[in-house]
């Protein structure tokens, strides 16, 4: 996750923009299609193009589902965003959006073997987001959304998980959660702790914020309250939008109604997804053992080596510090799985095995500096691919 404020340029020349190494590394993009067969001469031809490929359109014609064998379709995943919530930037359109798209797709062969293209909409209506993800689904077998702003990217999400038959996620809200549930089942095992010991305190209500807390609801976490910049959401509060109405009759049980400070005290675990800061003396104010995920990107709610004071493990967002939240620990094995076995949905229950798979890999070497593994370790992605296609086979989601 990452928040921040929006950065602008001056116009300069491509030359001179290319002495920063960042602009050096994305000139021409970050991206190209390679073909997977040779054509070397007039029969390998005649077999790629006309007339042999009239023979598996023909055939895809008469049988569908045939395309997942015959095509790209079942391995190749469309990375959306209308760019209206890119990393910390904010709405900056879809144009600029693109570097973000291209590395989101990046990651996905990197890491997971799967092919992705980015594609950037320039609309932001709702029903024109559903309706153009719906036209152009038939060409994918996945569909990642990406830095739609909240509240928006939860209708176009339900709504296209309704109409297609294919994977659909939104990776700021569950990509995150996933990787923030498998640390905080190892934080707090490292404390001697099960989740439902956990009293829990998070701090944003957007996209990620709410996936982290339903993902640690359905994981059994013991209670958990959710604050907005408005202070804790909590049953009967005015103004609430029908997300946060959700949330709360779901959490808060204490009934904390004040700011994220106040419900922190005596709290076990305090979640930051929003870009505010809290103090330092409310992180002291936290039971012992304490655990602080403050995964506000660049600047955390809280510096980590504050918050080391007292707590018992840290996490950020960032990679210089240890234990970082890194979506990239989940989307590309989820997909992966769900492609694998042509799943027709990702379930909540294919989420919550691919955070345990992913605390898996920490397994007994699990310590303070250490509750989630880095995005290096080689056996991430195989375990996530493989949890997430058992579990969607034993849902009942999976065509193979």
């Amino acid at each position: 996750m990452t928040t921040g404020v929006a950065v602008t340029t001056t116009p300069a020349s491509v030359e001179s923009l290319d002495l920063d190494p960042a602009f050096a590394l994305h000139r021409g993009g970050k991206l190209e299609v390679r073909s997977t067969i040779p054509v070397r001469n007039a029969d390998d031809l005649s077999l790629a193009y006309t007339p042999g490929v009239a023979r598996v359109c023909t055939a895809i014609a008469d049988t569908p589902s045939l395309v997942n064998d015959y095509t790209w379709v079942s391995n190749v995943v469309a990375v959306v965003s209308d760019g209206t919530a890119v990393l910390g930037l904010g709405d900056i359109g879809p144009a600029a959006a693109m570097p973000v798209m291209e590395g989101k797709a990046l990651l996905f062969k990197e890491f997971g073997g799967v092919d992705a293209v980015p594609i950037c909409l320039d609309c932001t209506d709702v029903d024109a987001l559903v309706e153009t993800v719906v036209r152009l689904a038939p060409s994918f077998g996945g569909i990642n959304l990406e830095d739609i702003s909240a509240p928006r990217c939860f209708e176009v999400e339900d709504r296209l998980r309704d109409l297609l038959d294919i994977p659909v996620f939104h990776d700021d809200q569950h990509g995150t959660a996933i990787v923030a549930l498998a640390a905080l089942t190892n934080a707090a095992r490292l404390t001697g702790r099960s989740l439902g010991d956990l009293r829990a305190v998070v701090a944003g209500a957007g996209a990620s914020g709410v996936a982290v807390t339903r993902i640690l609801l359905e994981a059994g976490i013991g209670d958990i309250a959710v604050a907005d910049s408005k202070g804790m959401i909590y049953h009967g509060r005015e103004g609430l939008n029908p997300v946060k109405e959700a949330l709360a009759r779901d959490t808060n049980k204490a009934g904390h109604k004040g700011s994220t400070e106040e419900a922190l005290a005596g709290a076990d675990v305090f979640l930051g997804l929003s870009g505010s800061t809290v103090s330092e003396a409310a992180i002291a104010s936290m039971a012992a053992d304490s655990i602080v995920f403050a995964l506000s990107n660049p600047t955390p709610e809280v510096h980590p080596e504050v918050a080391a004071k007292y707590a018992k493990v840290v996490a950020t967002g960032r990679s210089d510090f240890p234990n970082q939240i890194n979506n990239v620990l989940a989307f590309p094995g989820v997909f992966r799985g769900a492609l694998d076995v042509r799943a027709t949905t990702i379930t909540e229950n294919m989420k919550v095995a691919a955070a345990v798979a992913l605390a898996d890999v920490v397994g007994a070497d699990v310590r303070a500096d250490y509750v989630i593994p880095s995005p290096f370790d080689a056996r991430v992605a195989p375990a996530v691919t493989a949890a997430v296609a058992a579990q969607a086979r034993a849902d009942g989601v999976a065509r193979l």
